[in-house]
């Protein structure tokens, strides 16, 4: 039994099960639960379980809300999914994190997302947030049916400063095949999420593993995605400038997956891991000499080359950890803080040459056996610079823990 604290006090537990049999899986993750909470009742669960479940998946979440009497619980399906300090990937898995939250109003909320006149989106809602500044979102989707993106643009707008973390559903092929659980059922299109207010804080790491290449530039002609020229000559030149100028190796890996960081903050002229915003290079127009890039950009902005490789990821998620994520948590116990991992299905064992790499990491990071669980996504939810997107490639991790 745990030793005896005051209910004033968050408490967080994680379980993980790679046992095939569901319903022995579920008994497995609720005595984990159960020997960190005691007779605490949660007031939020998060779950995530592998496809390999199949139609027990169902009723996973009205199972799991019954046993803990737990009133908002989200979570999803995925390719893989991480408990404690592993990363249970090519294999059944259940993990399931527990929350008891006092002095923290959770709550849940669901968004559905429709085609409207002129290639707009009506979103079904947009959750109230009373309190902003002690506000967070954790949500969750499916890729096939909800514009995550375009959903973080009209949080931005309509919930300025809130910071949102989660995650896209994986391992489904088509619409219909991603699940997300609810304390009532499941749902297979759309979002869930929650919204905390109050005593707890969710502290935010968005590591996106990319490292600089050469100088920074200034966009100084672009329309929309299209860099044009860059510190007044052509984009391709300067890509190619700053090609030419980097060591054998980097050349290669910049050469097989260039990517550009832009620059967030346009009143910035100094510029950390954080201040870029990182999509790939999609294309290059070689007559015109333009570079493509995944998103919009703008004049006057600054861009940076960047590369990625496992070392380049590794080196960055250990250092946003023990920078922003709270380092020694300070606080008496392990489990009075909690940690939520979602992570590319390309990284893991396709990234990384050991398995468990970015829990490790986090959990490292945190330097407390800070209770952790999370799942492989189709695309990992975080701010940078003050506001919400939709990542790839990235590990995002929501660290909760007292508010000061």
């Amino acid at each position: 039994m745990p030793t005896p604290r005051p209910n004033s006090t968050p408490r967080f537990a994680s379980a993980l099960s790679t046992r095939p049999d569901t319903s022995l899986a579920e008994e497995e993750c609720l005595r984990g639960l159960e020997a960190s909470l005691g007779e605490r009742t949660p007031d939020l669960i998060a779950v995530f379980a592998t496809h390999h479940h199949g139609d027990d998946l169902r009723r996973l979440g009205v199972r799991l809300a019954t046993a803990t009497g737990c009133p908002a619980l989200v979570g999803c399906t995925s390719v893989s999914v991480i408990g404690g300090d592993r990363e249970a990937e090519g294999e059944p898995g259940l993990a399931v994190w527990a929350a008891s939250l006092p002095a923290t109003k959770v709550r849940f909320f669901e968004v559905s997302a429709a085609q409207g006149p002129e290639d707009k989106i009506l979103f079904s809602a947009v959750p109230p947030v009373p309190d902003p500044e002690r506000s967070s979102i954790l949500i969750l989707a499916d890729p096939f049916t909800f514009p995550m993106d375009r959903y973080l643009i009209a949080l931005d707008e309509e919930r300025p400063g809130v910071p949102a973390m989660g995650g896209m559903a994986s391992g489904g092929r088509g619409p219909g095949e991603s699940l997300l659980f609810t304390a009532d059922g499941v749902r297979d299109g759309g979002a869930v999420g929650v919204v905390l207010e109050g005593g707890i804080e969710l502290r935010p790491v968005v590591s996106q593993g990319c490292r600089p290449v050469g100088k920074p530039w200034v966009v100084t002609e672009c329309d929309q995605h299209l860099i044009k020229k860059l510190g007044g000559k052509p984009a391709l030149d300067a890509l190619m400038e700053t090609w030419r100028g980097l060591p054998e190796g980097e050349q290669a890996l910049m050469q097989r997956m260039p990517f550009v960081g832009l620059a967030i903050d346009a009143a910035k002229s100094e510029f950390d891991r954080g201040d870029f915003l990182v999509r790939h290079v999609m294309g290059i127009e070689d007559k015109q000499k333009w570079v493509a890039v995944g998103d919009f950009v703008r004049r006057g902005q600054t861009v940076q080359f960047l590369v990625r490789d496992a070392d380049s990821a590794g080196e960055d998620l250990r250092l946003l950890m023990a920078s922003q994520g709270g380092g020694a948590l300070g606080t008496s116990e392990p489990d009075e803080a909690g940690a939520l991992l979602f992570t590319c299905t390309g990284r893991g064992l396709q990234m990384f040459p050991e398995p468990h790499h970015d829990v490790r990491c986090v959990r490292s990071g945190l330097r407390s056996d800070v209770p952790t669980a999370g799942f492989f996504c189709a695309g990992e939810i975080g701010p940078v610079g003050g506001r919400n997107f939709l990542h790839g490639f990235t590990a995002s991790v929501a660290v909760f823990r007292p508010r000061p």
